[in-house]
């Protein structure tokens, strides 16, 4: 079966859940799933969901205990590398069928990597392996790269009038 690059983006809600949702759909089928979240380091509640077909998704988070919303720091940076190393790893292994990037378009924005890092990642991607993207403000070059490109657009959101994101809901 021949894998594409899927990149979720946007400022509007779902990016993350739509990547699971592909690592739900893919475990379903049989097929090995590793994703690396990048810039997260809390425990959400997909990840107690996805506990239950551990033997055929692993989740790695790189990334501290809070998302940032700051100028990152050095930790941040070695957590980034340390996830890029991982995955590249990972991609070359043949392990897995599907590998989603949570966030790695922030770890771009953020500079915790090139976007020509990330275009490296696709480049050595197997013929057959799903390679996820998710994260804001993906990079022009690689979005070019994409097979499929899918822009969540906020038209409103809660979140505005002062609700706190809720378990099982936002995380």
């Amino acid at each position: 079966m021949k894998g594409y690059v899927q990149v979720y983006t946007g400022n509007g809600k779902g990016k993350t859940t739509a990547a699971f949702g592909q690592a739900l759909r893919a475990a379903g089928a049989g097929l090995r799933v590793f994703i690396a979240q990048f810039v997260k380091g809390m425990e959400y509640s997909e990840h107690k969901a996805m506990e239950r077909f551990s033997d055929l998704i692993t989740i790695k988070q790189y990334g501290r205990d809070c998302f940032i919303n700051r100028e990152p720091t050095e930790k941040d940076i070695r957590a980034a590398k340390q996830g890029y190393d991982d995955v590249a790893e990972i991609i070359r292994s043949g392990d897995y069928q599907m590998v989603i990037l949570d966030e790695a378009n922030i770890a771009v924005y953020y500079n915790l990597f090139s976007a020509r890092d990330l275009v490296a990642l696709i480049d050595m991607k197997p013929e057959d392996l799903e390679l996820v993207i998710t994260g804001r403000y993906a990079d022009p070059i690689v979005l070019e790269r994409a097979d499929l490109v899918t822009e969540m657009l906020e038209v409103r959101h809660y979140y505005h009038q002062g609700v706190e994101a809720r378990k099982g809901i936002e995380k």
